[in-house]
């Protein structure tokens, strides 16, 4: 049990709690996290995993209706020394205006770029943010039952609508959601109220440590944690609500297959109701162009199988003419017709319609290759961040768009998830794109392992393998990124959430970013296969560009001697400030990045050629915020493009052996990949590979 939410309890039963003592909460739970450890050490059971039910991503069809909450909303800061103040004295219950002055707070943001208030910034503990907001009178009329959803809030969140307690939710980055028919007030105005905590702590997932530190003025909490990006909170993602009907399409599964020419979608559709004798689903699939290709009828089980005939595959990009084809399927839940009663009108039938895109593949994997529809791919791509100028991880559709058409134009066909779950709309761009995504739950540094921990690890990934399962896009898993797994605790641990992930999700192979020497490592024989992150040449001997190339490919291969797995260079790069150069190359310019990249390339190109090597992520994509400290210039300068999005020198290096690898997959080059300096014949000529 975390601080928070041993805060959130005491006040929910009644007792009244002094400041003092829930300050000091949050520093005892970081000791009991400890204790937990010692108590539990590497006797890591399997409990009754509770699995995530519905929470398909809301659209608008003839049976549902929604209305974005999004805008402006309301927005207190509690005080770090108190933080259970405004559940004790019931915010909730009435306008947050009416109990302190509220600013305005933009929904979906992160909160602490927003103001000029460094203890904004800096806060640790709850925010509370309220608006208020009319539902329609015609929403109160037949059976339809109405839900509210947020697409992330991090950190602990509870929620109230009208003052009544409806949804508590943790972890961020993930979606969650509550029926609230019951106490909405239709055709008049309605509050919801939230209360946000973003306290990480050693049973938390992502971790972290809160201390008391005294200041000039008194003390002060004080939040650590050992990744390297900000702990930005606040309401990140959409919050929506929408209708249903009384019965209703609760939550969709695909499998897709091929064979020769057509294609196989396998599926299976949960409803809010047990009682589906009397229930029949009917599925359509249309392709790109809206023409009807496949249908399939299904009643009680609401199980079955479409078949598209002439199937056009989903392909990732730059591997086929219309890489990320989506075909749109098409579920109607209706009454099974009954010989015995009158035809009903086909109106009456129709229960519930949701529409999803789908893209038919297939994933394979052995000891050496990783294959979609039958052929072997080359991973190249980036470690991203959910991370922007002003907004922080506030979702953005003009930022997703700009940095798709940066990994294209830059020839990446994948990226992965660093280091949570990002935004479902990026998900549905990375479909549509045909970029391939490694899938990140959000526990990064793992350490301090116990049961505790690793129940709520297990948790985030079930929550996003729920979430993500059905994207084309989506072809590995990864648990965990830099993990301390040279502990004796972390190999029972993560032998238990690879074995739980692969249970829940056979289809795709599991992996986890894995900095800790080969030797050192417990972990990764539980994976399917091996990731590495390594900077030589940056935090292991600095400066030294002729200590890279041989030491990547000596490592490679030592995972796979070791494992007898595929292995992939999840993270390699150097901190570049933009604008520096420096002839002879020197560590921190522009100069030195790209040399650091040309070392791994040759390192990359050795290691292709034996067979085992799938895959090369530069870190990062582009510059991302971190906690102040005196090795971060303005955060972390590793990216290939700025913070606001724009080129360093190693991005048209890296859009040059990018494209140059896409002709593996008899791509085309792009007519400005190479700027004209020669006669004619040196435009024909390609990179060696």
């Amino acid at each position: 049990m975390s601080a928070r939410s041993n805060v959130f309890r005491v006040v929910r039963g009644g007792r009244r709690t002094r400041d003092n003592t829930i300050a000091l909460a949050f520093v005892v739970m970081g000791v009991i996290g400890g204790m937990v450890k010692v108590v539990f050490g590497a006797m890591y059971t399997t409990g009754n995993e509770a699995s995530t039910e519905g929470l398909l991503y809301p659209i608008e069809s003839e049976t549902r209706e929604m209305k974005k909450l999004d805008g402006m909303w309301n927005f207190v800061r509690s005080d770090s020394n108190n933080p259970s103040q405004g559940i004790r004295e019931k915010w909730y219950m009435d306008d947050l205006a009416k109990v302190r002055k509220t600013i305005g707070m933009p929904v979906p943001s992160s909160y602490n770029d927003l103001t000029e208030d460094a203890a904004l910034r800096d806060h640790v503990g709850t925010v509370w943010y309220d608006r208020k907001f009319f539902v329609p009178k015609a929403w109160s009329q037949g059976d339809d039952r109405v839900f509210i959803r947020f697409g992330s809030v991090h950190y602990d969140t509870i929620v109230w609508i009208n003052g009544v307690q409806v949804v508590k939710h943790e972890i961020g980055h993930l979606p969650f959601e509550a029926d609230v028919t019951s106490v909405l007030k239709y055709g008049a105005e309605n509050r919801v109220t939230l209360v946000c905590d973003n306290t990480l702590l050693q049973v938390t997932i992502p971790q972290g440590k809160v201390d008391n530190q005294p200041i000039d003025n008194g003390v002060e909490l004080v939040q650590s944690y050992t990744f390297d990006f900000f702990n930005y909170a606040g309401i990140h993602r959409s919050v929506v609500l929408y209708t249903v009907p009384r019965i209703y399409i609760r939550d969709v599964t695909i499998h897709t297959s091929y064979k020769e020419q057509e294609g196989k979608i396998d599926y299976q559709v949960t409803t809010s109701t047990n009682e589906t004798e009397k229930l029949q689903v009917t599925v359509k699939l249309y392709d790109r162009n809206g023409t009807h290709v496949g249908t399939d009828e299904s009643e009680a089980k609401l199980q079955g199988t479409v078949a598209i005939p002439q199937v056009k595959l989903w392909w990732p990009y730059l591997m086929d003419p219309e890489p990320g084809y989506l075909y749109t399927m098409e579920i109607t839940l209706g009454k099974a017709q009954s010989n015995e009663a009158p035809t009903a009108s086909k109106e009456e039938q129709v229960l519930d319609v949701y529409r999803m895109k789908v893209g038919i593949r297939t994933l394979e994997w052995n000891n050496s290759t990783f294959l979609i529809n039958a052929k072997p791919i080359y991973f190249r791509g980036f470690g991203r961040h959910e991370d922007s100028d002003i907004r922080g991880k506030g979702l953005d559709l003009a930022l997703l768009t700009k940095d798709f058409n940066l990994l294209k134009w830059v020839g990446a066909n994948a990226y992965r998830t660093s280091h949570y779950p990002y935004s479902e709309e990026s998900m549905q761009f990375a479909d549509e794109h045909g970029i391939m995504i490694i899938d990140e739950c959000p526990s990064v540094d793992t350490e301090a392992y116990s049961q505790i921990l690793l129940e709520k690890h297990k948790s985030s990934i079930e929550q996003l393998i729920h979430r993500d399962r059905n994207h084309p896009s989506v072809v590995m898993w990864s648990i965990a990124n830099e993990p301390r797994t040279g502990q004796l605790t972390a190999g029972p641990y993560f032998s238990e959430v690879a074995q739980y992930t692969k249970k829940l999700d056979p289809t795709r192979p599991v992996t986890a970013a894995i900095a800790v020497n080969v030797n050192d490592d417990v972990a990764a024989k539980y994976l399917d296969i091996v990731s590495f992150n390594r900077y030589n040449a940056w935090y292991s001997n600095s400066g030294k560009l002729n200590m890279i190339t041989n030491r990547v490919i000596e490592e490679a291969e030592a995972w796979n001697k070791k494992h007898n797995k595929p292995v992939l260079m999840s993270e390699y790069g150097a901190d570049t400030q933009e604008g520096l150069h420096t002839l002879p190359a020197y560590i921190w310019s522009e100069d030195y990045q790209t040399r650091v990249f040309s070392q791994h390339f040759k390192a990359f190109d050795a290691l292709r050629r034996k067979n085992f090597f799938i895959g090369e992520f530069v870190w990062n994509f582009a510059d991302f915020k971190t906690a102040q400290t005196y090795t971060r210039v303005g955060g972390n300068k590793k990216g290939v493009f700025t913070r606001n999005r724009q080129p360093k020198a190693a991005a048209y290096l890296l859009r040059q052996r990018y494209h140059a690898l896409s002709e593996l997959d008899r791509s085309t080059l792009p007519d400005d990949l190479f700027l004209y300096t020669a006669p004619e014949q040196l435009k024909s000529e390609r990179i060696e590979l």
